[in-house]
């Protein structure tokens, strides 16, 4: 299994998950949804949704994405996954709550760290 992540709202997902499959804005507008490795996911959390409430950290399993998925670059040369299409939900094994500290900044989930062995 190789993981990646996205970050969406809890509101979101809930309604992929009523709809069946799930759908990124960013799809909409840019053509793919944004996803991060692990190694990845705490800069993207601090830089782009920091102090934001009610959001979940989608962990899908690669091998199961029926969309495209491409590995590319952003201007510090670093990689990564973009999903070109919808991402069906049963590539999504687990779901969990991703919420800011008392400082606004996020952590590492520890749950994430059992599926990277």
């Amino acid at each position: 299994m190789n993981l990646i992540l996205h970050i969406t709202q809890r509101a979101q997902w809930e309604t992929a998950q009523k709809v069946g499959i799930y759908r990124s804005n960013t799809l909409e507008l840019e053509g793919f949804i944004h996803c991060s490795t692990p190694q990845q996911v705490i800069n993207v959390a601090n830089t782009f949704f920091r102090n934001q409430q009610g959001l979940v950290l989608l962990c899908i399993d690669s091998d199961k994405v029926q969309a495209e998925i491409r590995y590319e670059g952003t201007q510090q040369d670093k990689l990564f996954p973009h999903i070109y299409g919808a991402l069906n939900l049963d590539a999504v094994f687990q779901v969990l709550n991703f919420q800011p500290n008392q400082d606004g900044s996020f952590a590492f989930p520890l749950e994430i760290i059992s599926f990277m062995s």
